[in-house]
């Protein structure tokens, strides 16, 4: 590592150090080699950071932001108020069918498998 790299390190916020680790924990585990596109399958590996049960009539709905490093994917699970090991900081991955929701990607009821953080 040369001089010029330690001192762009030390420019870094505590987010940008934060999506590097992430980015190569999920590189190695799934390629994503293109974006996630409307209407496409798409593959997703990430950190979940936030987990909501937004107010819906009568219906629960679990929703799960997974940051990848570089973007943001909503996992939805529609009937589902809980789901054990999807909770802030665990690593999954996911596949489904993309749906761009306010310009978000979302993936309704994927099949997912928790990971372990090495």
């Amino acid at each position: 590592m040369g001089l010029l790299q330690s001192f762009k390190d030390l420019a870094k916020s505590a987010a940008e150090h934060e999506a590097d680790e992430i980015r190569a924990a999920t590189s190695a585990r799934v390629s994503m080699t293109e974006p996630l596109h409307d209407r496409a399958i798409g593959q997703v590996c990430g950190v979940v950071r936030s987990v909501t049960m937004p107010a819906r009539a009568n219906v629960p709905v679990l929703v799960a932001e997974v940051f990848d490093g570089s973007t943001s994917v909503n996992l939805v699970w529609i009937g589902r108020r809980r789901i054990p090991g999807i909770e802030p900081g665990a690593l999954l991955s996911a596949q489904g069918r993309v749906a761009m929701k306010r310009g978000i990607p979302t993936i309704f009821n994927p099949p997912y498998a928790l990971l372990p953080r090495s």
